[in-house]
Order: structure tokens, then C-alpha cells, then sequence
């Protein structure tokens, strides 16, 4: 069955399912700015809006839009800046 997630204040929800790439949630982001660990490594998908993301390892802010996929390693913290509303999918692997 659905999980439903919310962070930040009611600023960042999800609704978490299992498919056949795994565990993934559908989620979207208000505008602000956040950090978030993860305990797998994490596949993000933007889609609609963009997310401005600084990954570990990575040597500055990058802005992904729809269509677009970054990933983060298992036990790792990333930063997130979110100008407009944003929806995503994450497959956690």
C-alpha cells in the first residue's frame, strides 16, 4: 500500500510504492531550501520544475530539470534549493 511522507514543515511531501524498478516515492517540493540524507543510494528524477542540488563529491550547485536524474550514494548527505514548485520521483536502490 502508499506511504505518505512529509518533511520540512508540510514543505516537501511524498507518497512512497513499490514497482518494478523497487521502493520509489512521487513527491514535490515548495520553495526553500533543504538537506537530506540517504541510507541507500538514491536515483532522482525532476518531473516539473527544476531542483539546484550540491552532491557530495561534486564541485558546486547544479540545477537538474525535467527529464533529468542525479544520483547519491548510500550514506550521504545532499543540499537542495528549490525555486518553484517542484514534483520528483526517487528510486531507491
Amino acid at each position: 500500500m502508499f506511504k505518505v511522507n512529509e518533511y520540512f514543515d508540510g514543505n516537501v511531501k511524498s507518497i512512497a510504492f513499490k514497482n518494478k524498478d523497487g521502493q520509489a516515492t512521487i513527491g514535490v517540493m515548495a520553495p526553500g531550501e533543504y538537506e537530506f540524507s540517504t541510507s541507500t543510494v538514491e536515483y532522482m528524477t525532476v518531473i516539473s520544475g527544476v531542483l539546484t542540488v550540491l552532491v557530495p563529491g561534486e564541485s558546486g550547485w547544479k540545477d537538474y530539470e525535467e527529464g533529468e536524474t542525479f544520483i547519491v550514494e548510500k550514506d550521504a548527505t545532499f543540499k537542495l534549493k528549490v525555486k518553484e514548485q517542484t514534483a520528483y520521483r526517487c528510486i531507491y536502490k
